[in-house]
């Protein structure tokens, strides 16, 4: 058995706790993506190119590798049961539960 198949068999959702079973199609895998804004603002076009960059490199001296990573990019994958999926979906953009919901589960 991998390490990944002995992962996978203690899935458990990331909202309600509930076991998830793989190969049963019970669960969501949810991929979240965040990417820091890469556009140039008006102000930055007329900035010298290498003194932004010295400047973004003395407040990078203070972050820890992955600190600054963070600032730039995260990649999370959740796990999620049919129910708590369905109301998540419908309301992704919320850091709670509808009161609904909460009442319900």
């Amino acid at each position: 058995m991998t390490d990944q198949e002995t992962t996978v068999e203690r899935l458990s959702c990331g909202r309600c706790g509930i076991s998830l079973q793989p190969g049963t199609g019970n669960f969501y895998r949810v991929t979240i993506e965040a990417v820091a804004d890469p556009t140039f603002s008006a102000e930055d076009q007329g900035t010298d190119l290498r003194q932004e960059i010295e400047r973004l490199l003395a407040r990078l001296e203070v972050l820890s590798e992955q600190e600054a990573m963070n600032q730039i990019y995260r990649r999370l994958v959740l796990f999620l049961c049919g129910r708590c999926y369905r109301r998540w979906i419908d309301n992704p953009m919320t850091g709670r539960w509808p009161k609904r919901v909460r009442a319900n589960h």
